[in-house]
Protein backbone atom coordinates (compact mmCIF):
# COMPACT_ATOMS: atom_id res chain seq x y z
CA UNK A 1 0.00 0.00 0.00
CA UNK A 2 1.39 3.29 -0.81
CA UNK A 3 0.85 6.32 0.83
CA UNK A 4 1.16 10.09 -0.91
CA UNK A 5 0.96 13.43 1.11
CA UNK A 6 0.24 16.36 -1.10
CA UNK A 7 0.90 19.86 -0.43
CA UNK A 8 -0.15 22.55 -3.44
CA UNK A 9 1.77 25.50 -2.82
CA UNK A 10 2.05 29.31 -4.09
CA UNK A 11 5.39 31.25 -2.48
CA UNK A 12 5.82 28.67 -0.02
CA UNK A 13 9.69 28.75 0.04
CA UNK A 14 9.30 29.96 4.38
CA UNK A 15 6.85 27.76 5.79
CA UNK A 16 6.98 24.64 3.60
CA UNK A 17 10.29 23.03 5.32
CA UNK A 18 8.25 23.52 8.71
CA UNK A 19 5.40 22.14 6.86
CA UNK A 20 7.57 19.11 5.50
CA UNK A 21 9.79 18.33 8.68
CA UNK A 22 6.79 17.57 10.04
CA UNK A 23 5.29 15.06 7.82
CA UNK A 24 5.91 11.15 8.86
CA UNK A 25 7.85 8.95 6.93
CA UNK A 26 5.63 5.56 8.39
CA UNK A 27 2.43 6.11 8.66
CA UNK A 28 0.46 2.35 10.05
CA UNK A 29 -0.84 0.21 7.19
CA UNK A 30 1.42 1.48 4.35
CA UNK A 31 4.36 0.00 2.75
CA UNK A 32 5.35 3.41 1.23
CA UNK A 33 5.17 7.03 1.91
CA UNK A 34 5.74 9.20 -0.07
CA UNK A 35 5.55 13.68 -0.12
CA UNK A 36 4.39 15.56 -3.44
CA UNK A 37 4.87 18.87 -4.00
CA UNK A 38 2.94 20.84 -6.46
CA UNK A 39 4.84 24.32 -7.12
CA UNK A 40 1.60 26.84 -8.64
CA UNK A 41 4.08 28.89 -10.73
CA UNK A 42 5.60 30.43 -7.56
CA UNK A 43 7.94 33.05 -7.99
CA UNK A 44 9.97 32.00 -5.23
CA UNK A 45 12.27 28.92 -4.60
CA UNK A 46 9.38 27.06 -3.57
CA UNK A 47 10.59 24.27 -6.26
CA UNK A 48 14.19 23.72 -4.72
CA UNK A 49 13.01 24.50 -1.09
CA UNK A 50 10.68 21.53 -1.58
CA UNK A 51 13.15 19.36 -3.08
CA UNK A 52 16.29 20.23 -0.73
CA UNK A 53 13.66 19.16 2.45
CA UNK A 54 12.91 15.67 1.08
CA UNK A 55 10.04 16.23 -1.17
CA UNK A 56 9.81 13.37 -3.22
CA UNK A 57 8.13 14.20 -6.57
CA UNK A 58 7.24 17.93 -7.38
CA UNK A 59 5.19 19.30 -10.05
CA UNK A 60 5.06 22.81 -11.23
CA UNK A 61 2.79 25.02 -13.26
CA UNK A 62 4.38 27.39 -15.13
CA UNK A 63 1.84 30.18 -14.17
CA UNK A 64 0.05 30.55 -11.25
CA UNK A 65 -3.57 28.56 -11.86
CA UNK A 66 -4.94 28.80 -8.50
CA UNK A 67 -5.42 26.28 -5.24
CA UNK A 68 -8.34 24.35 -6.96
CA UNK A 69 -5.92 23.22 -10.48
CA UNK A 70 -2.81 22.91 -8.46
CA UNK A 71 -5.13 19.95 -5.99
CA UNK A 72 -6.26 18.43 -9.20
CA UNK A 73 -2.76 18.59 -10.34
CA UNK A 74 -1.69 16.84 -7.34
CA UNK A 75 -4.43 14.51 -7.05
CA UNK A 76 -3.58 13.24 -11.08
CA UNK A 77 -0.21 12.91 -10.32
CA UNK A 78 -0.62 10.88 -6.98
CA UNK A 79 -2.62 8.94 -9.79
CA UNK A 80 0.16 8.43 -12.06
CA UNK A 81 2.39 7.81 -9.37
CA UNK A 82 0.48 4.82 -8.08
CA UNK A 83 -1.05 6.09 -4.71
CA UNK A 84 -3.70 4.16 -2.99
CA UNK A 85 -4.31 6.63 -0.66
CA UNK A 86 -4.05 10.29 -0.81
CA UNK A 87 -3.38 12.99 1.87
CA UNK A 88 -3.76 16.73 1.41
CA UNK A 89 -2.92 19.08 3.63
CA UNK A 90 -1.30 22.61 3.52
CA UNK A 91 2.30 24.35 3.12
CA UNK A 92 1.65 26.16 6.19
CA UNK A 93 1.66 23.80 8.57
CA UNK A 94 -1.94 25.21 9.73
CA UNK A 95 -2.84 21.05 10.54
CA UNK A 96 -0.98 18.88 12.48
CA UNK A 97 1.09 16.13 10.64
CA UNK A 98 0.51 13.75 13.40
CA UNK A 99 -3.40 13.36 12.76
CA UNK A 100 -2.31 11.61 9.62
CA UNK A 101 -3.00 7.90 10.59
CA UNK A 102 -6.35 9.00 12.08
CA UNK A 103 -6.99 10.51 8.72
CA UNK A 104 -5.92 7.42 6.77
CA UNK A 105 -7.06 4.94 8.97
CA UNK A 106 -11.19 4.72 8.35
CA UNK A 107 -10.06 4.17 4.60
CA UNK A 108 -7.73 1.47 5.31
CA UNK A 109 -10.94 -0.16 7.20
CA UNK A 110 -12.98 0.29 4.33
CA UNK A 111 -14.97 2.81 6.04
CA UNK A 112 -15.05 5.43 4.49
CA UNK A 113 -13.65 7.00 0.76
CA UNK A 114 -13.51 10.26 1.79
CA UNK A 115 -12.21 11.76 5.07
CA UNK A 116 -12.34 15.31 6.51
CA UNK A 117 -10.22 16.70 8.77
CA UNK A 118 -12.73 18.77 11.24
CA UNK A 119 -11.02 21.29 12.77
CA UNK A 120 -12.15 22.98 16.23
CA UNK A 121 -13.55 26.44 14.63
CA UNK A 122 -14.86 27.45 17.54
CA UNK A 123 -11.73 27.76 19.34
CA UNK A 124 -8.74 28.66 16.57
CA UNK A 125 -8.26 32.40 18.07
CA UNK A 126 -7.00 33.53 14.73
CA UNK A 127 -10.51 33.26 12.81
CA UNK A 128 -12.63 36.52 13.36
CA UNK A 129 -16.07 35.74 14.01
CA UNK A 130 -17.16 36.75 10.76
CA UNK A 131 -14.62 33.81 9.37
CA UNK A 132 -16.01 31.54 12.02
CA UNK A 133 -20.13 32.42 10.91
CA UNK A 134 -18.80 31.95 7.51
CA UNK A 135 -16.94 28.68 7.87
CA UNK A 136 -20.07 27.72 9.33
CA UNK A 137 -22.75 28.81 6.52
CA UNK A 138 -20.54 27.22 4.14
CA UNK A 139 -20.46 23.97 6.16
CA UNK A 140 -23.86 24.40 6.82
CA UNK A 141 -24.45 24.40 2.83
CA UNK A 142 -22.27 21.75 1.64
CA UNK A 143 -24.47 19.38 3.88
CA UNK A 144 -27.73 20.24 2.32
CA UNK A 145 -26.42 19.51 -1.37
CA UNK A 146 -24.69 16.61 -0.96
CA UNK A 147 -26.59 14.67 1.82
CA UNK A 148 -23.37 14.49 4.07
CA UNK A 149 -22.61 14.90 7.69
CA UNK A 150 -19.41 17.17 7.80
CA UNK A 151 -19.37 19.78 10.24
CA UNK A 152 -15.96 21.50 8.67
CA UNK A 153 -16.57 20.89 4.84
CA UNK A 154 -13.61 24.55 4.20
CA UNK A 155 -10.84 22.33 6.03
CA UNK A 156 -8.05 21.37 3.28
CA UNK A 157 -6.82 18.11 5.42
CA UNK A 158 -8.29 15.31 4.01
CA UNK A 159 -7.78 11.65 3.20
CA UNK A 160 -9.25 9.65 -0.25
CA UNK A 161 -8.84 6.60 -1.40
CA UNK A 162 -7.73 6.15 -5.11
CA UNK A 163 -11.45 5.55 -6.19
CA UNK A 164 -12.13 8.54 -4.65
CA UNK A 165 -9.39 10.44 -6.46
CA UNK A 166 -10.48 9.12 -9.82
CA UNK A 167 -14.08 10.50 -9.72
CA UNK A 168 -13.31 13.89 -8.26
CA UNK A 169 -13.59 16.83 -10.83
CA UNK A 170 -13.41 20.43 -9.58
CA UNK A 171 -14.82 23.24 -11.84
CA UNK A 172 -14.28 26.56 -9.43
CA UNK A 173 -11.06 28.42 -9.70
CA UNK A 174 -10.68 29.24 -6.30
CA UNK A 175 -11.23 26.00 -3.91
CA UNK A 176 -11.93 22.61 -4.29
CA UNK A 177 -12.96 22.01 -0.41
CA UNK A 178 -16.48 22.35 -0.80
CA UNK A 179 -17.22 20.56 -4.68
CA UNK A 180 -14.97 18.05 -3.71
CA UNK A 181 -17.35 17.35 -0.69
CA UNK A 182 -20.56 18.14 -2.73
CA UNK A 183 -19.46 15.47 -5.60
CA UNK A 184 -18.39 12.51 -3.32
CA UNK A 185 -22.00 12.62 -1.75
CA UNK A 186 -23.65 12.94 -5.03
CA UNK A 187 -21.68 9.99 -6.28
CA UNK A 188 -22.50 7.92 -2.80
CA UNK A 189 -19.39 7.93 -1.94
CA UNK A 190 -18.78 7.00 1.84
CA UNK A 191 -17.58 10.67 3.44
CA UNK A 192 -17.06 10.66 7.11
CA UNK A 193 -15.29 13.32 9.29
CA UNK A 194 -12.26 13.52 11.84
CA UNK A 195 -11.53 15.61 14.68
CA UNK A 196 -7.61 16.81 14.32
CA UNK A 197 -5.60 19.92 15.86
CA UNK A 198 -4.01 22.51 14.39
CA UNK A 199 -0.97 24.57 14.86
CA UNK A 200 -0.60 28.57 15.21
CA UNK A 201 -1.11 30.60 12.53
CA UNK A 202 2.71 30.71 10.75
CA UNK A 203 1.06 33.44 7.76
CA UNK A 204 -2.30 35.18 7.01
CA UNK A 205 -3.93 33.09 4.83
CA UNK A 206 -3.85 33.63 1.08
CA UNK A 207 -7.16 32.66 0.01
CA UNK A 208 -8.87 35.54 2.44
CA UNK A 209 -7.09 38.49 1.17
CA UNK A 210 -9.71 40.78 2.98
CA UNK A 211 -12.76 40.29 4.76
CA UNK A 212 -14.98 42.14 2.35
CA UNK A 213 -13.24 39.53 -0.79
CA UNK A 214 -13.82 36.83 1.33
CA UNK A 215 -17.56 37.32 2.22
CA UNK A 216 -17.76 37.80 -1.30
CA UNK A 217 -16.45 34.78 -2.48
CA UNK A 218 -17.88 32.82 0.26
CA UNK A 219 -21.54 33.89 -1.09
CA UNK A 220 -20.73 33.36 -5.11
CA UNK A 221 -19.11 29.96 -4.11
CA UNK A 222 -21.97 28.86 -2.17
CA UNK A 223 -24.57 29.97 -4.55
CA UNK A 224 -22.70 28.36 -7.36
CA UNK A 225 -22.85 25.16 -5.70
CA UNK A 226 -26.63 24.72 -5.83
CA UNK A 227 -26.46 25.60 -9.23
CA UNK A 228 -24.53 23.26 -10.48
CA UNK A 229 -24.98 20.65 -7.88
CA UNK A 230 -29.01 21.22 -6.69
CA UNK A 231 -30.04 23.10 -10.06
CA UNK A 232 -33.71 22.19 -9.50
CA UNK A 233 -33.78 22.81 -5.66
CA UNK A 234 -32.15 25.89 -6.37
CA UNK A 235 -34.46 27.26 -9.49
CA UNK A 236 -37.20 25.66 -8.20
CA UNK A 237 -37.52 27.50 -5.17
CA UNK A 238 -36.90 30.84 -6.64
CA UNK A 239 -39.57 30.02 -9.13
CA UNK A 240 -42.43 28.42 -6.45
CA UNK A 241 -41.99 32.03 -4.88
CA UNK A 242 -42.65 33.86 -7.82
CA UNK A 243 -45.36 31.98 -8.78
CA UNK A 244 -46.83 31.53 -5.07
CA UNK A 245 -46.39 35.19 -4.51
CA UNK A 246 -48.12 36.26 -7.73
CA UNK A 247 -50.89 33.80 -7.29
CA UNK A 248 -51.54 35.44 -3.61
CA UNK A 249 -51.32 39.12 -5.37
CA UNK A 250 -53.63 37.75 -8.22
CA UNK A 251 -56.70 36.21 -5.19
CA UNK A 252 -56.28 39.45 -3.80
CA UNK A 253 -56.88 41.73 -7.18
CA UNK A 254 -59.71 39.00 -7.50
CA UNK A 255 -61.30 39.33 -3.91
CA UNK A 256 -61.28 43.30 -5.02
CA UNK A 257 -62.92 42.93 -8.07
CA UNK A 258 -65.58 40.68 -7.16
CA UNK A 259 -66.10 43.66 -3.75
CA UNK A 260 -66.23 45.70 -6.94
CA UNK A 261 -62.78 47.70 -6.30
CA UNK A 262 -61.08 46.20 -9.41
CA UNK A 263 -61.07 49.47 -11.03
CA UNK A 264 -57.92 50.93 -8.23
CA UNK A 265 -56.02 48.14 -8.29
CA UNK A 266 -54.76 47.27 -11.65
CA UNK A 267 -51.61 47.42 -10.76
CA UNK A 268 -52.05 44.21 -8.67
CA UNK A 269 -53.29 42.70 -11.71
CA UNK A 270 -50.31 43.67 -13.90
CA UNK A 271 -47.88 42.34 -10.77
CA UNK A 272 -49.45 39.24 -10.06
CA UNK A 273 -48.95 38.63 -14.04
CA UNK A 274 -45.41 39.76 -14.25
CA UNK A 275 -44.79 37.21 -11.03
CA UNK A 276 -46.56 34.29 -12.12
CA UNK A 277 -44.58 34.41 -15.44
CA UNK A 278 -41.79 34.76 -14.02
CA UNK A 279 -42.33 32.40 -11.81
CA UNK A 280 -43.28 29.61 -14.19
CA UNK A 281 -40.39 30.34 -16.70
CA UNK A 282 -37.73 30.04 -13.66
CA UNK A 283 -40.07 26.79 -12.71
CA UNK A 284 -38.74 25.41 -16.54
CA UNK A 285 -35.31 26.55 -16.19
CA UNK A 286 -35.52 23.79 -12.94
CA UNK A 287 -36.36 21.38 -15.68
CA UNK A 288 -33.72 22.19 -18.11
CA UNK A 289 -31.17 22.53 -15.49
CA UNK A 290 -32.26 19.36 -14.10
CA UNK A 291 -31.13 17.33 -17.06
CA UNK A 292 -28.22 19.31 -17.73
CA UNK A 293 -27.05 18.13 -14.55
CA UNK A 294 -28.08 14.57 -15.67
CA UNK A 295 -25.77 15.25 -18.93
CA UNK A 296 -23.43 16.08 -16.83
CA UNK A 297 -23.14 13.15 -14.57
CA UNK A 298 -23.13 10.61 -17.36
CA UNK A 299 -19.80 12.51 -18.21
CA UNK A 300 -18.32 12.28 -15.04
CA UNK A 301 -18.65 8.58 -15.33
CA UNK A 302 -17.13 8.56 -18.79
CA UNK A 303 -14.26 10.71 -16.92
CA UNK A 304 -14.08 8.22 -14.05
CA UNK A 305 -13.90 5.10 -16.80
CA UNK A 306 -11.34 6.84 -18.65
CA UNK A 307 -9.41 8.26 -15.90
CA UNK A 308 -8.93 4.83 -14.27
CA UNK A 309 -7.77 2.67 -17.45
CA UNK A 310 -5.30 5.99 -18.34
CA UNK A 311 -3.83 5.60 -14.59
CA UNK A 312 -3.70 1.67 -14.69
CA UNK A 313 -1.64 1.81 -18.07
CA UNK A 314 0.51 4.87 -16.26
CA UNK A 315 1.18 2.58 -12.90
CA UNK A 316 2.12 -0.58 -14.82
CA UNK A 317 4.59 1.48 -17.05
CA UNK A 318 6.10 3.72 -14.19
CA UNK A 319 6.73 -0.32 -12.30
CA UNK A 320 8.39 -1.68 -15.25
CA UNK A 321 10.76 1.47 -15.52
CA UNK A 322 11.36 0.77 -11.67
CA UNK A 323 11.80 -2.92 -12.38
Amino acid sequence: MKLIIQIPCFNEAETLPIALLALPRKVAGFDQVEWLVIDDGSVDNTGEVAKAHGADHVVRHAENKGLAKAFMTGLDTCLCLGADVIVNTDADNQYNADDIPVLTLPILQNRAELVIGSRPISSISHFSPIKKMLQKLGSWAVRIASNTDVPDAPSGFRAMSRTAAQRLMVFSDYTYTLETIIQAGQKNMSVISVPIRVHGDLRPSRLVKSMPSYIRRSIVTIVRIFVIYRPFFFFGTIGSVLFFAGFLIGLRFLWRYLMGEGDGHIQSLILASVLLGMGFQTLLIAFVADLLSANRKLLEDIRFKTAKLANGKNTNLASREDD
